[in-house]
């Protein structure tokens, strides 16, 4: 039977799995140590959440996928996304992972910064996968964080707490680059991909039909996440998704101006604009010219 859980206390986690809170806003869990545990459990996170696996002991469900969530891996979810979490019946847990309620953090350096942490909102199947120096810096970060729960409460413990989560997430943020990196082959298949998805999306009439296309649109058509995405072209080209796409638009209106007797208003309806003057105004910001300008310079 799936149990539902909006989950906007960490102690409403800690008590489905028999663990100890020992802070309201902020908890490390070990569910090795967990005395009881769901088969399956929807959750609504109130809450931030990273998860360091193990052991093979279940799957998560994350949109309309179910992924295993490997030995190794880290999977990390905000406030507002919704999983499906399902765990075996005679499997004993063994994860790691860190629960913090965005009251914690709010007035802080960390609060101004999470919304960079960009992995919150990467899918599963995106998870970060570890090496075993790697797992142990993170294993490091929580039980420094640990450490100074189990420490009296003081004027110092907020910003103990939020800095070491901070290190936490950053070294997150480095691994994730390592990721990147060592993945440069399939990612370079998925920049050759996304070049050809641009051009056929602007040789068809899908501009008339739908407007400009998206991030969202490209990512969902190589089956990645919009952040996962997004981070990984800036890591491989140096410039973002939305960057990439505006050059292509740039570079299709210097083609029909050059190759064609056409209108900008027909350029631009063309290339899935609403309002021509947005394309002027996007043509003159790059190029430094107005398009009658770059068009006249060439006759």
């Amino acid at each position: 039977m799936e149990e539902f859980i909006k989950l906007d206390e960490v102690d409403k986690y800690n008590k489905l799995f028999g663990l100890e809170t020992l802070h309201p806003l902020v908890s490390v869990v070990d569910l090795s140590k967990a005395t009881r545990w769901p088969t399956r459990l929807k959750i609504n996170y109130g809450v931030y959440a990273l998860y360091l696996k193990d052991v093979k002991c279940g799957n998560i469900i994350y949109g309309r996928q179910s992924y295993d969530y490997q030995d190794g891996t880290i999977v990390a979810f905000a406030p507002g996304q919704v999983t499906v979490t399902e765990l075996l019946e005679d499997v004993q847990p063994r994860a790691y992972g860190i629960l913090f309620h965005p009251d914690l953090i709010r007035g802080t350096a960390l609060g101004q910064e999470i919304k960079s942490y960009s992995f919150f909102s990467y899918e599963t199947r995106e998870a970060l996968h570890l090496s075993e120096e790697e797992r142990q810096t993170v294993m490091d970060c929580l039980h420094k964080i640990e450490a100074e729960l189990e420490h009296a409460i003081d004027k110092h413990s907020r910003r103990l707490i939020t800095a070491n989560i901070g290190l936490l997430l950053d070294y997150c943020m480095r691994f994730y680059e390592r990721q990147f990196t060592t993945r440069e082959e399939v990612n370079r298949d998925i920049i050759v991909r996304f070049e050809r998805l641009l051009d056929d999306y602007f040789d068809s009439d899908a501009p008339q039909r739908e407007g400009l296309p998206t991030v969202r649109y490209f990512a969902d058509k190589v089956c990645l996440s919009p952040n996962y995405f997004g981070d990984m072209i800036r890591k491989q080209t140096g410039q973002t998704a939305s960057d990439y796409i505006q050059n292509k638009l740039i570079e299709r209106t210097k083609e029909a101006l050059l190759s064609t007797d056409s209108t900008m208003s027909e350029i631009a309806y063309g290339l899935g604009f609403q309002y021509p003057q947005h394309l002027s105004r996007m043509f003159k910001r790059v190029t430094g010219l107005t398009p009658g300008e770059f068009r006249t310079a060439r006759d």
